[in-house]
């Protein structure tokens, strides 16, 4: 139902994909409509279909970009409980401090009940984007993460690198989201994952791999979501390695050649084990080296 879900805004492309299937979550949609596309798509931003945003890079189609957000959503939400009744309903964390408004969206409310959020109750996100391109989706998670939380994008040249980072500023959310460090946008080899130190004392370092902290704290370092946007030959050790129990992996997986492609969803349970989900089909660009640079 792609092909009849485009729209003349971003609203009526939601509501189209929510209308057809292609868009399941409330909490989700309520992120679309919050993520405007028209900063990050350079053409027909309000069609479902990729786009090319130039040095062989996409944006994806909206309805894959859905998909994989809704299932990595128990690992992108915050680990918080949920109190009080109807839909007047606040969500606080381990602490009892309240992170998100009572609403009156009752099927929100249930939603977010009903959710069997993984994570370490009380511990701010860490969420990973590979091949952030765009950095529409980054902008969407990271929204979905809330605060505290740190959301960081990688790509293999500068030019991708900040071709995110300008289309998240062309909104007053997107600022504010840079400006506070909660989303980051880096230039790395994203089948090794991610690491970096903390730039200072009020930003937290985030990524690397995922060693054992203390009973309470569960794992220090590693993300509890990775989305990929390109498509690995083979499943890389490090990534598996960075993420954190629980976590979530989101990554295409194929052929050289283009085709022969499967999404797989990787799962890290509490204990260590991990657990691997063949999906379905697709066409990404394939997540490879940096292009060589012409010397001047």
């Amino acid at each position: 139902m792609a092909w009849r879900s485009s729209g003349s805004s971003n609203a009526a492309l939601v509501e189209n994909m929510w209308d057809h299937g292609l868009l399941t979550s409330p909490i989700v949609k309520a992120a679309f409509l919050k993520v405007d596309r028209a900063h990050y798509a350079p053409s027909a931003p309000y069609q479902d279909s990729p786009q090319s945003i130039g040095h062989g890079a996409t944006i994806s189609a909206p309805h894959m970009h859905a998909n994989a957000v809704e299932s990595l959503l128990e690992y992108v939400l915050p680990a918080v409980a949920v109190a009080g009744t109807g839909d007047a309903s606040a969500i606080k964390d381990g602490e009892g401090r309240e992170v998100a408004p009572g609403r009156k969206d009752s099927k929100i409310d249930d939603e977010v009940a009903g959710l069997d959020v993984e994570g370490v109750r009380g511990r701010p996100r860490r969420v990973l984007d590979i091949g952030s391109g765009s950095g529409y989706l980054t902008h969407v998670m990271a929204e979905l993460a809330g605060e505290g939380s740190v959301v960081v994008g990688i790509e293999h040249i500068d030019e991708l690198r900040d071709l995110g980072e300008a289309n998240m500023a062309k909104s007053p959310e997107g600022r504010a989201l840079l400006e506070s460090g909660r989303v980051r946008f880096r230039v790395g080899d994203g089948r090794k994952g991610w690491s970096e130190p903390s730039p200072g004392d009020a930003l937290p370092g985030v990524g690397g791999k995922a060693t054992s902290g203390s009973r309470d704290e569960g794992e220090e370092g590693g993300w509890d979501a990775i989305h990929v946007g390109a498509a690995a030959l083979e499943l890389h050790q490090e990534l598996v390695d960075q993420l954190r129990s629980p976590g979530r992996m989101f990554i295409p997986v194929g052929g050289k050649d283009g085709w022969d492609q499967f999404i797989w969803t990787v799962d890290k349970d509490r204990k260590g084990k991990v657990t691997k989900k063949k999906l379905y089909g697709v066409r990404y660009v394939p997540l490879t080296d940096a292009p060589a640079r012409r010397r001047s």
